[in-house]
Parts: structure tokens; C-alpha cells; sequence
């Protein structure tokens, strides 16, 4: 065989065969991807699933009820804005508000993922107080409410520390028993937290309480 003839043949089946190889590489890179790209849609549909799975009635309980609770405890502690009399009383007031506002606007992006009904989650200071009836988690009854509004200085401060202190009482053993038998990781991490919080604010105003004269 001439020798052109051999150089061409030889260097034919090189390129041939390096374009063989590299196709079977971006085969190979492809089939990569598009399995990377299946791991991960199945384990991102998977996650989702699982968050939206990890979720009780205990859970949807703890926040239907603790909602419309924050809600008095803020309707309470805009009361002292204008009547309360001791410095103290207004601080306290406005830690309260400024921590379950948010805590309220947490627990109803919950209900909205779980697709649960709030239930009647009411603004103001209604009869019904969003379902849960007077004296129920501590719940201040209307009357205890209207003496509230009617009383100003010393004496709605009195009135202020007794009620929240019972208010508070209340929410602790609604966090307590949300700790010991929900499943939403979230929702357990807010019952710890609303539980010392508000623990450790029962025991400043049954010192401030007490300094006042009781």
C-alpha cells in the first residue's frame, strides 16, 4: 500500500475514534446531570412534603388559641399607654406588645401553610375573644376588661400586673402543653420561648407587684 495512502487511513481511524470517546463522554455528562437534576427535584418534593407533614391538631390548637390570647394581652398593654401611672408598668406594656405582635403574624402564616381555620380571630376586645371563653388560659372576662378601661394610676396599674400575671399564667400552660405533645418544630420552639419569657415576666411583676403595695 503506498505510503499516503497508509498515512491517510491511520489518521482517519484516529479521528474516529477520539470523536467516539468524546461523544461517550457528553453522554456520560448528560446522563450525570439529568440524574443530579432527578436527586434533587425528588429530594426537594420530598423535603416539602415533610415540612408540611410535621404538623398536628395539638399544633393547630396552640396557635387557633394562643392567637386571640396575644391579641388581649396587646389590647391590654395599649390600655396602659394612657392610664398606667408607674414607668415600670408602661416598659413592661410595651415589651409585651413588641414581642407578640410578631409571634401573632408567625402563628397565622402556620394556620395559612396548613391550610387550617384560624377560627375567629378577632381584633378588639369582643365577647368572644377569638373563641375562647372568659377565664379560659387566663383570658381576662369582659368586666375584668371594662374595669380595666375605666381605671387609671395606681389603681390601673394594680389591675394591669394582677390580670397579666393570671394572662401570662395562662399562655405557660398552653406552651407547656403544646412542648409536651406537638409536633412542629417551630411551633415547640415557640412555646420554650413564650414559656420562659413569659415566666421570667411573671415573677418581675409579682416583684413590682408587691413593691406597689399589692
Amino acid at each position: 500500500m503506498p505510503r499516503t495512502t497508509t498515512r491517510l487511513t491511520v489518521l482517519t481511524a484516529a479521528l474516529i475514534a477520539g470523536a467516539l470517546v468524546l461523544a461517550g463522554c457528553a453522554d456520560d455528562d448528560s446522563d450525570a446531570a439529568g440524574h443530579g437534576s432527578m436527586m434533587n427535584g425528588g429530594s426537594s418534593s420530598t423535603s416539602s412534603s415533610a415540612e408540611q407533614a410535621e404538623f398536628n391538631d395539638a399544633d393547630v390548637a396552640f396557635a387557633r388559641e394562643m392567637i386571640p390570647h396575644h391579641r388581649q394581652a396587646i389590647a391590654m398593654s395599649e390600655l396602659a399607654q394612657t392610664r398606667a401611672a408607674d414607668p415600670r408598668v408602661l416598659d413592661l406594656a410595651a415589651r409585651i406588645q413588641a414581642a407578640q405582635d410578631p409571634e401573632i403574624e408567625m402563628m397565622t402564616g402556620w394556620l395559612q401553610d396548613w391550610d387550617a381555620d384560624a377560627g375567629h380571630m378577632n381584633d378588639g376586645m369582643d365577647d368572644g375573644m377569638g373563641g375562647m371563653d372568659h377565664g379560659e388560659g387566663g383570658m381576662m372576662s369582659e368586666g375584668d376588661m371594662q374595669a380595666l378601661m375605666a381605671a387609671t394610676g395606681p389603681e390601673f396599674d394594680r389591675l394591669f400586673l394582677t390580670g397579666m400575671i393570671a394572662h401570662h399564667q395562662g399562655a405557660v400552660q398552653m406552651a407547656v402543653e403544646e412542648s409536651a405533645n406537638g409536633r412542629n418544630d417551630e411551633a415547640i420552639a415557640l412555646a420554650a420561648s413564650i414559656r420562659d419569657s413569659q415566666n421570667a415576666e411573671i415573677a418581675e411583676m409579682q416583684q413590682l407587684l408587691t413593691e406597689l403595695g399589692g
